[in-house]
């Protein structure tokens, strides 16, 4: 007997777009489970350490063998857990986020977690936030959205949030930092940052949050 199609809205952008707050308010209205790719990328860095990237393709698979992700919840209360347990504050950092940039580079990575988000999307509803959602992983997804907006909005808002979670950083190295992950996105081999043919793009930069999400809801609900 076919498995039940499950409902996939995927929402792709650059760092600092307003990605992570938004699927969170869009997931919560639709009573979706949320699905971070990007703590994903995050978690295995974490795992694999400062030099992971440079490891030897085998190695790295044979440590990813042994991870599995799960979802509990839906909007903003959903957890994504590795082997069974959240991911630590350290994740969010900066140095980590460069990390997992140079890992989602690698061909090796790709396919391990492009297997394990199907593998999400299928035992579960959701609302998958990340860079190749809408291209590479649920390119069957009914509603997919793009988020964008200038470098120096992201990297003001980076800077705002981080201070805001005691973590003060200066601008211009927030934005050297932005913009050096957004050439190594778009410019990566394996799925590239872009938008998908039939994704709705929206310029986030001179949006509230809360016009966002209801421009989202809105092209769902149509």
């Amino acid at each position: 007997m076919p498995t039940k199609a499950r409902r996939i809205i995927t929402l792709d952008g650059p760092a600092g777009a307003g990605k992570t707050s938004v699927s969170r308010r869009v997931a919560g209205e639709l009573a979706l489970a949320y699905l971070d790719t990007g703590a994903m990328f995050r978690g295995l860095a974490l795992r694999l350490g400062p030099q992971g990237h440079l490891l030897p393709e085998a190695a790295i698979d044979a440590a990813l063998a042994d991870i599995v992700f799960s979802l509990s919840g839906c909007g903003s209360d959903t957890r994504l857990l590795l082997n069974g347990e959240a991911l630590p504050d350290a994740a969010r950092t900066e140095e980590v986020g460069a990390r997992a940039s140079k890992l989602a580079a690698l061909p090796v990575v790709r396919r391990r977690l492009k297997l394990a988000q199907q593998a999400l999307g299928r035992e579960t509803d959701l609302l998958a936030e990340g860079r190749d959602m809408g291209t590479a992983v649920f390119p069957e997804a009914a509603h997919k959205f793009f988020l964008d907006a200038s470098p120096e909005v992201r990297a003001a808002r980076r800077v705002r949030q981080l201070a805001a979670l005691g973590r003060p950083q200066d601008y211009e190295t927030i934005l050297a930092a932005i913009r050096s992950r957004d050439h190594d996105d778009r410019n990566r081999l394996v799925a590239p940052l872009c938008a998908a043919p039939d994704a709705l793009v929206i310029d986030t930069s001179a949006m509230t949050e809360d016009a966002v999400v209801a421009r989202i809801v809105a092209a769902v609900g149509t």
